[in-house]
This record gives structure tokens, C-alpha cells and sequence, in this order.
């Protein structure tokens, strides 16, 4: 049976039809319904409902806060299990020190508590009730301490309690809390009314494109020239992806799925361009990087294609360096190992691959010491995610 596969990004619609992929820059104007219709109406047409199968990112990813016990057990394991359902953190919160943390103000998409094996009393008191209440949230989710449920759902309004992710041997327990963030991150994709249309087109479930990309890897030798092991860098207009094999990370204890995401919510060319200039400002090594890029500060403020595409540049750099040894954080990758490195996503449009090597040839060499770099593959056609839709 023929298929079209349509892929609604935050800032391209990506049409395969008939095998032949297509790009259409969107129109923010109109809805993503309509907009696609003018666009790809005519093709469109031609398929029956049950022949057309899409994809979404246009959501741009779920936001978090996790308050846990301790940085070693509660946090560590939390914040694996919500990388890697596609949640983007934006605080990790030791409950010990919870009120020399500054409030978030943006509306939270959901609330992670965890802390204690199930045996554990006393973990939690007013104090977590009284910081809860000066945050906004949509969703707030309970994983620790069974002994705790009783007074958290006396305090704590629509709380979703759902078995500890920490057992009595301090081992994780991730599927009940990951399966939970996955549905999340799915109803937030369908509950945008744009993307609800969308079923007007398509008889079939419509998956956000992270998970769809995840489901390409095993075969992405079937398209591209890449050598394991590998990551996948998507840099699209309202986050930066990160696709890799679980055996690359230094620190990674999720015990399901061959391959896992990593997502930078903060490090978009469009949506989120203040908050990547930003990053950039406040990096030790960028001003180096500029100098090595003939330019100052000064262009990162400027709206012009020269600085589109600087940014664009940036956005490489930074994303190897949130994942190098260089950052603290949850996640790093054996970047030291890897044998081919695929761009995929908005950033193909913009930068030519000399473009690409230069930024990566400098991070290795200034902050690896190496004189030699994985081999650049470029994603142009996005083929990667037809693999995933296919399959």
C-alpha cells in the first residue's frame, strides 16, 4: 500500500510522497491545518485517511521540575527516566535546600516528587506544600516513598501517585514514571487544537517525531554512509535533539530501549533564539570560537541571515559541549569514541557542510585535545524520520 508521511515540525512541514520528500517553510499566521492544505493540499488528496501517517515536534517538548531527596538516588534517577521520555528539565531541586531555590515563574508542564524507599518515613513536611504553592503547574506526579502518599494527597490537589522508582536495593524502577511522561508528552502533541485537525487527515495514531526518529536509528545504514558508534543532532527553530546509543553514556542507567533523546529545549535557532544567545554569552570557550569565526558578540544580537547562520553554528558547539565532560549534568557522551556524527533538521537548510566541519573540527581540538574528528554525515532530505514512519 502507498503511504504519505508528513512530519509537522516547529518550523518546516516535511511531505514524503511517493518516496520523494519535500519541505515547506510554515506560515505562523495560519493554522498548521489550513496551512498544510495550501501547501500540500493537491498531494494530500490523492491518499485515503488510512494512507497517511504523521508525525509532530511543533510542541517543542514538555517542561519539568523535579524536587527530590537526594542528588545521587531521587534526582539522578528522575531526571534519567524524563530525558528519556522526552522531557525537557528545567530545575532539579534538593529537598534539603529547597528554599534557597528561586520559584520558577513560567507555568510548569509538570511536577516530578520523588524521594525514599518505600520504607522510609518523615520525608517530606509543610515545607514542600508551602514552596508547591507559590508554582504554577499543570501536572504533578508522585514516585517516592509509599509511606509519604497519604499526606501528600491530603495536601496536594490532583497529585498522580504512581509506584517508587527507587526499590529497597536502590535499584531504578522506570517503567510505571516513564510511561506516564510518554503519555504526557503525547496528550500535550493532541491537545493542541492545530494538531487535533490534523486527524481530519489521517485514520492513524499521529507519534511525535522524537519517538519516530528513535525508531529510525536501527536503520539508518539502510540511507546514510554511517559508521557506528554514532549520534544524531537535530537542530531545528524550537529545540536541539540529541539521538544516541545508550552504551555511549558515561552515566546512563535507563535498562530499556537500544536507543535514547536527549532534548535542549533552550537551544533553538527561532522559538528559543534569546535563550541560545544567551547560553552562548555566558560560555567560556564561545568568545574563542568567535574569533576563530572572524567575528565579535555584537552579531549575536542581530537578525540577519549572517546571524541566523552564526547561530546555527553555535548551536553545534553548544550541544557538544552540554554532552562533553566539559558540563556538569546528568548525561555525557563518549564524544571521544564516536565514528560519524549525522545533522539532520532545520540547520541543513542553512549551513553548507564546510560550515558544520569548522565548528566541529575546533570543538574537538580545543576541548578534546584530538587531532582527528568523526566523520560529518548531512541529513539534507531529513530521510532519517521517513525510516522510523515506515517502520
Amino acid at each position: 500500500m502507498s503511504k504519505m508521511l508528513i512530519d509537522v515540525g516547529s518550523t518546516y512541514f516535511k511531505v514524503c510522497n511517493d518516496g520523494n520528500i519535500s519541505h515547506h517553510f510554515r506560515n505562523f499566521d495560519k493554522d498548521i491545518y489550513d496551512d498544510l492544505l495550501f501547501k500540500c493540499g493537491d498531494e494530500i488528496n490523492k491518499y485515503q485517511k488510512d494512507e497517511i501517517q504523521i508525525c509532530s515536534s511543533a510542541n517543542g517538548g514538555l517542561s519539568t521540575l523535579i524536587i527530590g531527596l537526594t542528588e545521587s538516588f531521587s534526582l539522578k534517577y528522575a531526571s534519567n527516566i524524563a530525558y528519556n521520555s522526552g522531557i525537557n528539565i528545567i530545575e532539579t531541586v534538593v529537598y534539603s535546600q529547597i528554599e534557597s531555590y528561586a520559584v520558577p515563574t513560567d507555568t510548569l508542564d509538570v511536577v516530578i516528587v520523588v524521594g525514599g524507599i518505600d520504607s522510609v518515613q518523615n520525608v517530606f513536611d509543610e515545607t514542600l506544600i508551602n514552596y508547591l504553592e507559590k508554582l504554577t503547574y499543570s501536572n504533578i506526579v508522585y514516585v517516592g516513598s509509599s509511606t509519604q502518599v497519604e499526606f501528600l494527597e491530603k495536601n496536594i490537589e490532583n497529585l498522580e501517585v504512581l509506584p517508587n522508582i527507587i526499590d529497597n536495593k536502590l535499584k531504578m524502577v522506570e517503567d510505571d514514571l516513564k510511561e506516564y511522561l510518554t503519555n504526557l508528552y503525547q496528550a500535550d502533541i493532541m491537545g493542541k487544537e492545530d494538531i487535533k485537525r490534523l486527524y481530519e487527515l489521517t485514520s492513524n495514531q499521529i507519534y511525535s517525531t522524537p519517538y519516530i526518529v528513535n525508531q529510525s536509528l536501527p536503520l539508518i545504514h539502510t540511507k546514510l554512509d554511517v559508521a557506528d558508534p554514532f549520534i544524531v543532532i537535530d537542530i531545528g527553530g524550537a529545540t536541539t535533539d540529541i539521538h544516541y546509543s545508550k552504551d555511549l553514556a558515561d552515566d546512563n542507567i535507563i535498562t530499556t530501549n537500544e536507543y535514547d533523546r536527549l532534548v535542549f529545549k533552550k537551544l533553538g535557532v527561532y522559538k528559543s533564539r534569546e535563550s541560545l544567545v544567551h547560553t552562548a554569552k555566558n560560555n567560556e570557550f564561545v568568545y574563542e570560537l568567535l574569533a576563530h569565526l572572524n567575528t565579535t558578540e555584537n552579531m549575536l544580537d542581530s537578525k540577519d541571515e549572517k546571524a541566523t547562520k552564526l547561530l546555527m553554528q553555535l548551536s553545534i558547539f553548544l550541544v557538544l559541549y552540554k554532552i562533553s565532560h566539559h558540563h556538569k549534568s546528568y548525561l555525557n557522551i563518549k564524544l571521544d569514541t564516536l565514528n560519524s556524527i549525522v545533522l539532520t533538521g532545520g540547520i541543513t537548510k542553512v549551513l553548507d557542510n564546510s560550515e558544520m566541519e569548522d565548528i566541529i573540527s575546533f570543538f574537538y581540538k580545543k576541548l578534546l585535545n584530538f587531532d582527528t574528528t568523526p566523520t560529518l554525515v548531512v541529513d539534507k532530505d531529513y530521510e532519517i524520520w521517513t525510516l522510523g514512519m515506515s517502520k
